[in-house]
């Protein structure tokens, strides 16, 4: 593939993602303004009177127009200012300095797990398409999938914590210290957050194996005799590269999604947590500084998986 045509690419996907995040923007910003609650109220306390509440409308800019707030607030976003929260008055910048390098580590360490096991399983499950170990991987990774993460951390927490007291049931981090302080503290989060991940991925490749299994040049190879782990390591695995990057990606976005509940399930200080706390105390600019940075996280990995299939699909590097 071309240099210019690499570049022509990667400049329409990210001006669409740019796109996608300017739409997400707008309904972040409509979905905080209809959470239930008041603002105001959560931050004046019960005992405020009318004028008070009035006074700190005002001060909080919320007495302007929605529309007004939203340009306002996607304009400072755009320089890189997420606002202020109400409660505490902390930067959400600061906040997301903070805790995204313990979040960070937390979907490290479950992609660290997670991606040699899904293409393990989608390696095997694709190069025996239709068979009975396909059969069985394809229901056990369905089953998988769709067990929502609360209620994996639930069985493990009662397994390997309330059960068999191997690891903690929360994820305490020492004051002023960092959650890799504590390894121990890490498991029962990162499995929790894996299993639906290595399910996913592994249907993902599974398909994109089968593919790449039925195409005619796998077929020659097995006709000269090629079969095994010598016929996917040479000939499957090469030409599953680009797939596997692009679902390595999606799996890394669906981890930083999984992370806000397992995160507020283990009390882990990551920035699911705080949104959850935001959302929780009705601190609207933190709720929608810290989801917006969120979603152009993942939005950011999702466009490198995409750029990095198109650059390492055989089809656009002109091969067969």
């Amino acid at each position: 593939m071309s240099l210019v045509r690499v570049a022509v690419l990667v400049a329409r996907r990210s001006a669409a993602a740019a796109l996608v995040l300017a739409i997400l923007s707008a309904l972040i910003f409509t979905v905080t303004e209809v959470l239930p609650g008041d603002a105001v109220g959560a931050v004046a306390g019960a005992d405020a009177t009318v004028s008070e509440r009035e006074q700190l409308r005002r001060e909080l800019g919320l007495d302007a127009p929605a529309a007004r707030r939203y340009v306002d607030w996607a304009a400072a976003a755009v320089r890189g200012d997420l606002g202020t929260g109400y409660v505490g008055r902390r930067e959400v910048t600061e906040v997301l300095v903070d805790r995204l390098p313990n979040s960070l580590l937390l979907t490290s360490l479950a992609m660290a797990l997670a991606v040699p096991l899904a293409v393990a399983v989608g390696l095997v499950a694709g190069m025996r398409a239709g068979r009975r170990a396909d059969r069985l991987v394809s229901t056990a990774t369905l089953v998988a999938v769709g067990i929502p993460e609360f209620l994996v951390a639930a069985l493990l927490v009662a397994v390997f914590a309330a059960g068999l007291g191997l690891l903690p049931e929360v994820s305490l981090v020492p004051i002023g210290g960092r959650p890799w302080d504590e390894p121990r503290i890490l498991v029962l989060p990162v499995a929790a957050l894996s299993v639906a991940a290595i399910a996913a991925a592994a249907r993902l490749l599974r398909a994109s194996v089968a593919d790449i299994a039925a195409a005619p040049y796998v077929e020659a190879a097995r006709l000269r005799g090629v079969t095994g782990l010598r016929l996917a390591v040479r000939h499957v695995l090469p030409n599953a590269v680009g797939p596997a990057v692009q679902v390595t990606a999606v799996m890394f976005a669906g981890l930083v999604g999984g992370a806000v509940v397992v995160e507020t399930l283990f009390n882990y200080p990551g920035i699911g947590y705080e949104l959850q706390q935001a959302v929780a105390n009705r601190d609207v600019p933190m709720v929608q500084g810290l989801a917006l940075a969120t979603c152009a996280i993942a939005l950011a990995v999702l466009l490198l998986g995409d750029v990095a299939h198109l650059v390492l699909s055989p089809a656009l590097r002109g091969r067969s």
